[in-house]
């Protein structure tokens, strides 16, 4: 199995229970499919760098995973299909990324101790 790691973007005229629903939905869709998630970070509305479909912010969410290629295209087909997903980016992770990654969890887990 091969390390990946999707962020994708999600409109912000969503509710939190929409959010919490549409990313749960994209995380059954990686189990389901025999992925396993490491981690998963929500990083709140952030604002854009530039207006996507008109609008200036949106809700950022990480999945971090090891799964199989196929699984892929899944994914990314779900993340075409829906239309709450404005944007999404999912990449391969290298042995230095790997690391870099999992500094950055335990990090990202002190903070959210504190």
């Amino acid at each position: 199995m091969i390390q990946y790691e999707t962020v994708f973007i999600l409109t912000p005229v969503l509710s939190d229970d929409q959010m919490k629903e549409t990313v749960a939905k994209f995380k059954k869709l990686l189990t389901d499919n025999g992925a396993e998630i490491l981690n998963e970070e929500a990083w709140g509305l952030k604002k854009l760098a530039y207006t996507i479909q008109k609008k200036t912010s949106g809700f950022y969410c990480l999945f971090e995973f090891k799964a199989e290629p196929t699984v892929i295209d899944r994914l990314e087909t779900g993340y075409r299909r829906d239309e709450k997903v404005i944007r999404y980016m999912t990449v391969k992770l290298d042995k230095y990324a790997v690391q870099y990654a999992e500094k950055r969890r335990g990090k990202y887990a002190k903070k959210e101790e504190a």
